[in-house]
């Protein structure tokens, strides 16, 4: 049965708005899911959900079923007002689920990869809305990871959620430092294809279809020099226009289309396990 919350004082409702900054919720290893198709896609995703907060004035439907699921899991049930599920809320047009979930992440030594994986690395991303547009497209083609180092930006952002459209459920996350990354995966045998406007190579001149890692760097730094200074293949997008970059989640699509193009030509394609 929910409890239901009327004050804004109310220490939980204190805790829901203190979520949202990065330091507060490393502290505490929780995040917050907005959205019913985020929750249920959390759920498919094995993550732990702590509690749920709803409106039902908010309700667009279906959302009672899932109500259901979550008491019948043990899931936490906390009604708000819709003043306080406003204040709560950070969606322009909120469908009243808020859920508190555990922080969770995968080790590189986690990672269970096939004889041609496909991984993307990225490197001090600063904006959500670029990660979770990759998070995004690395769950649309089918690769087996995201390994993202150093990132400036949480990549347990209510935004980066948001963004990620519920796919940073379903894509396995690491978080490592670049160094680490570059040893790895030199000692897996899995070639790390730079982006970088200084490559000698177009995009489309290089075999995907291989053991790769396509590896991205922030549009303000690039890639750290350790990336291109150890065994690598640089490529680079033709700009046939005054622009000299791509957004970096563009430049990340781009590739990975391209490495699923090769590889569905040789029937690699299809879901983790490339």
């Amino acid at each position: 049965m929910a409890l239901t919350i009327t004050s804004p004082r109310n220490p939980r409702i204190k805790d829901l708005v203190r979520l949202r900054e990065r330091r507060y919720g490393e502290k505490r290893g929780l995040f917050l899911v907005e959205g019913g198709k985020e929750i249920s896609m959390a759920l498919e995703g094995a993550v732990e959900l702590d509690s749920l907060f709803f409106c039902r004035e908010f309700f667009k439907g279906g959302e009672e079923a899932l109500l259901e699921s979550l008491e019948a899991r043990g899931v936490r049930l906390f009604s708000l007002t819709r003043s306080l599920f406003e204040k709560v809320s950070y969606r322009e047009n909120p469908d009243g689920l808020l859920a508190v979930a555990r922080r969770f992440r995968w080790r590189l030594e986690d990672l269970a990869l096939g004889p041609s994986p496909l991984l993307v690395v990225a490197e001090s991303l600063e904006k959500p809305g670029n990660l979770g547009a990759i998070l995004r497209c690395t769950d649309a083609v089918g690769a087996d990871a995201i390994i993202v180092c150093d990132p400036v930006v949480d990549p347990f952002n209510p935004n980066v959620v948001r963004a990620s459209r519920g796919t940073l459920f379903t894509v396995r996350l690491v978080l490592t430092s670049p160094g680490e990354t570059r040893g790895w995966l030199e000692e897996m045998g899995i070639e790390a294809v730079v982006t970088t406007p200084h490559a000698p190579l177009d995009y489309t001149d290089v075999d995907y279809r291989g053991p790769t890692a396509v590896v991205v760097g922030s549009e303000s730094e690039g890639l750290r020099p350790l990336w291109m200074e150890g065994p690598c293949t640089m490529v680079r997008i033709p700009m046939w226009g005054k622009v000299d970059s791509l957004n970096v989640a563009v430049a990340t699509a781009v590739v990975l289309y391209e490495a699923l193009r090769q590889r569905r030509g040789r029937g690699l394609a299809g879901g983790m396990g490339l």
